[in-house]
């Protein structure tokens, strides 16, 4: 079993920058993917996620076209921790943001796997973006 909790959401103007963090407890496997996670437009529950930035064990990532060049994702293994940058941030981020853990057959790779592949999901946490 794997334990998620994030925080660090919030709001912010335009332009702006957030630092989201997840602590990682419970039984972690090495070569465990781990992915940051937002709804889908239109979010129901029952809804699926939108795949926003990947990281695998080794420390190889990556995002969604959405975000590349603005986020940056980087997980700390010493201190159980993910973290996602957010940089110059739009109010389309306006967003609840999931961080999540699994071992997704294709590999740990974005355009591979959806997130029905992650076993394991963080509350949530509200990014709230204004113009």
């Amino acid at each position: 079993q794997v334990r998620l909790k994030d925080s660090g959401g919030g709001s912010v103007r335009s332009g702006g920058s957030l630092r989201l963090s997840c602590g990682i407890s419970g039984d972690t496997f090495s070569n465990i993917c781990l992915g940051w996670f937002r709804r889908v437009p239109g979010w129901t529950p029952g809804s699926g996620r939108e795949a926003v930035a990947y990281i695998d064990s080794r420390g190889n990532t990556t995002y969604a076209d959405s975000v590349k060049g603005r986020f940056t994702i980087s997980r700390d293994n010493a201190e159980n921790a993910l973290y996602l940058q957010m940089d110059s941030l739009k109010p389309e981020d306006t967003n609840v943001y999931y961080c999540a853990a699994g071992l997704p057959l294709a590999g740990c790779l974005l355009a591979a796997t959806a997130w029905d592949d992650f076993a394991y999901w963080s509350q949530g946490t509200q990014v709230t973006v204004s113009p």
